[in-house]
């Protein structure tokens, strides 16, 4: 069965006999006691890969997203947020709506709506909190990340990328959004999960070493929860290794497998949305699905059509068969039209 249902975009999976042992699983206390050895290395290797000054290791968005989205409620702040950020983020933006934060949506990448709504919020004493994610899936480009940052730091407020599907994907070694699109400062913060580019279910938190330091301090997960896993904490390490030694060749390879199913796909007609990002979206073709599971190959069908999420471990023949099969559904529709 060739699968195009995994995020794991790099190929990364971390099998258990090739990562670093441990003595215990975890350490029977809440994450504000102690941490996992070796936990705050990884976060500053994390900090430095996402250009920022500091990090913090949380088992998952809705933990950060949770924690982060309660301590920002104390501020005079107005939440900002792009309508196609990812559904755990807006939790956590709910969350602080629900404690007394305003809440407004704007349309993605309309910097306009989003200039007015920064002026009209600053009037009232209120600074942003605008909330986007660093890449959405399905569409061409990254939403206009420069111009948001821009108005953000204008007006004193914070721009809040989740940037879970580009990092380890996109920017110089894989560091992501913030360091693709060169934003930097201390109205940066970058909320991300590992699960995708680098195969590990940890997320991390990253900004100015001042924000990070109060994070921790008011976390209430950190008092109630564990910290990582030690075999979380192994894969990251690992995770972070090969990036270091061979992610620059795992990125090219994801590039040119994205660049092959493009080309493909459009000189069998059928319209491919995604870009250069590895989820590919075929508009209106959901039901082409069965036949594709029975010629052994997983796709993601939904109400909008069909999903394929391709890797750097995609053969270039697997990614033949499948253009193939999908040129010769295409070619049958056309033959029953006319």
């Amino acid at each position: 069965m060739l699968d195009f249902c995994s995020a794991l975009y790099l190929g990364m999976r971390h099998p258990s006999s090739a990562l670093a042992s441990w003595a215990a699983l975890t350490l029977g206390q809440p994450a504000a006691l102690g941490e996992m050895a070796g936990a705050p290395r990884i976060a500053a290797r994390l900090a430095r890969l996402q250009g920022c000054q500091a990090a913090c290791l949380l088992p998952s968005t809705l933990h950060l997203y949770w924690d982060l989205f309660g301590m920002f409620a104390g501020e005079p702040l107005v939440l900002l947020v792009d309508q196609a950020s990812y559904p755990i983020a807006r939790w956590g933006a709910e969350r602080a709506q629900a404690l007394g934060l305003p809440l407004r949506c704007f349309a993605c990448g309309d910097l306009p709506a989003l200039d007015r709504l920064v002026r009209c919020w600053r009037k009232a004493g209120r600074r942003p909190l605008i909330l986007a994610d660093g890449y959405v899936p399905g569409r061409e480009r990254a939403p206009p990340l420069a111009g948001y940052a821009a108005l953000a730091r204008q007006a004193g407020g914070y721009l809040l990328l989740d940037d879970t599907q580009a990092l380890g994907i996109s920017g110089p070694d894989g560091g992501g959004s913030a360091r693709r699109h060169g934003l930097r400062g201390e109205h940066i913060v970058i909320g991300a999960s590992l699960a995708k580019g680098f195969g590990v279910p940890l997320a991390v938190l990253a900004g100015p070493d001042a924000l990070i330091r109060r994070f921790t301090a008011h976390s209430q997960t950190r008092v109630h929860a564990s910290p990582p896993s030690a075999a979380v904490l192994a894969a990251a390490s690992r995770a972070l290794a090969i990036n270091a030694r061979h992610g620059a060749c795992l990125r090219a390879r994801l590039a040119a497998n994205v660049a092959q199913w493009r080309a493909g796909l459009a000189s069998a007609g059928i319209a491919s949305r995604g870009g250069a990002f590895p989820v590919q979206h075929l508009p209106g073709r959901a039901h082409w699905q069965a036949g594709l599971q029975v010629a052994g190959v997983r796709a993601l069908a939904h109400t909008g059509g069909l999903t394929f999420l391709l890797r750097a471990d995609h053969a270039p023949a697997q990614l033949a068969q499948v253009i193939d099969l999908l040129d010769c559904y295409a070619r049958r529709r056309y033959e029953r039209v006319i």
